[in-house]
């Protein structure tokens, strides 16, 4: 297994040469577009993708194991000890289990959970499959729903040939509205951020 140091720099130069099919940000996001450039010359997305799923579905029903990642008080070493030890037990292709070893000496591996939810929609864009995520105070009737989805396929957020892969989230502390999040685009039109504009607008007036 080569080291994290070579792998870094390898995921660097990969990260140059091949360019993500959306752009994400933050630290998560720089982590899920740099597999996503390895995998693209070394292995592939898919490969990546389910890879990562494995070792989330162990943590999730292993606590022991997510616990021993990111335990503080395991020096780098046996934590790269036991990342071999999840990779030959998963099987895991090289360039993943490289990609942990990286996560690991920057001690990122607690963004675990967080660069899967941004690898995974890098893997829904590069098979065309564009995710909405649409955030409501309330459940959406579906009738509501499927008109939000065919007026969203036919916005400049999904184009041509792709397909839309749609979510509906409930969180309450919005009030009301909606909030859209379609790849790396959101849209807010909850009353919440009604309130929070207005609420600014004011203190910017007295």
């Amino acid at each position: 297994m080569m080291s994290a140091r070579v792998f870094t720099r390898s995921l660097a130069t990969a990260t140059k040469s091949v360019k993500p099919p959306i752009q994400l940000f933050g630290i998560d996001g720089t982590y899920a577009n740099a597999l996503y450039s390895a995998s693209v010359q070394d292995s592939t997305v898919e490969t990546s993708y389910q890879a990562l799923t494995k070792i989330n579905n162990l943590i999730e029903s292993d606590p022991k194991v997510g616990s021993y990642l990111v335990s503080p008080a395991l020096s780098k070493e046996d934590r790269a000890e036991v990342i071999k030890i999840v990779a030959s037990n998963l099987k895991l292709d090289k360039t993943t289990a490289n990609f942990l070893n990286v996560l690991s000496q920057n001690n990122r591996l607690t963004n675990f959970k967080s660069i899967l939810q941004k690898f995974s929609l890098l893997n829904d864009a590069h098979n065309g499959v564009v995710e909405a995520k649409i955030t409501s105070a309330k459940v959406l009737d579906s009738k509501i729903l499927k008109r939000l989805q065919t007026a969203i396929s036919k916005s400049s957020f999904v184009g041509e040939g792709k397909t839309l892969k749609v979510t509906n989230d409930v969180n309450p502390e919005l009030l009301g509205g909606l909030v859209v999040e379609v790849g790396d685009k959101t849209v807010d039109l909850s009353i919440s951020a009604k309130v929070a504009k207005l609420n600014q607008s004011l203190k910017e007036a007295l």
